[in-house]
């Protein structure tokens, strides 16, 4: 088994995709729409479906929308250096929520920022591995 998608649902389909594509640096993968049912779904990922997991966004046509709850936290990205992806994301329009800095409580070094729907990406630092950001 492995995971392949986390969805989230998002209130304007285009505002999300440049989000993901232009913020974060993402790529389109795939697209689909079902008028029987009224909703769209664009797949974004920084390599393909068959590689590593990729975020579902769904668009339920005419629902602008949601309350997140308290039970989702956020969606985390391994990056090189979080204080340069929070400028890089910023100077893109983004919206940095919590700038960079060790975690409470430890050492490690982490940053959240929030999409256009208000979900959050926690930025991590991981020196050890393959980044698509910073």
């Amino acid at each position: 088994m492995r995971i392949l998608h986390t969805m989230i649902r998002v209130g304007h389909l285009q505002r999300a995709i440049d989000f993901y594509t232009q913020v974060l640096g993402m790529k389109l993968l795939r697209s689909a729409e079902n008028k029987e049912y009224q909703y769209s779904l664009a797949f974004v990922g920084y390599t393909d479906e068959s590689e590593n997991a990729v975020i579902e966004l769904t668009y339920n046509w005419g629902v602008e929308t949601y309350d997140h709850g308290t039970a989702f936290g956020h969606i985390a990205l391994g990056v090189k250096d979080v204080a340069q992806t929070c400028e890089m994301i910023r100077q893109a329009g983004g919206k940095v929520t919590r700038e960079a800095g060790p975690v409470k409580g430890g050492s490690t070094i982490i940053a959240f920022v929030e999409d256009p729907d208000g979900y959050k990406i926690e930025l991590i630092q991981d020196d050890q591995s393959h980044h698509a950001l910073g």
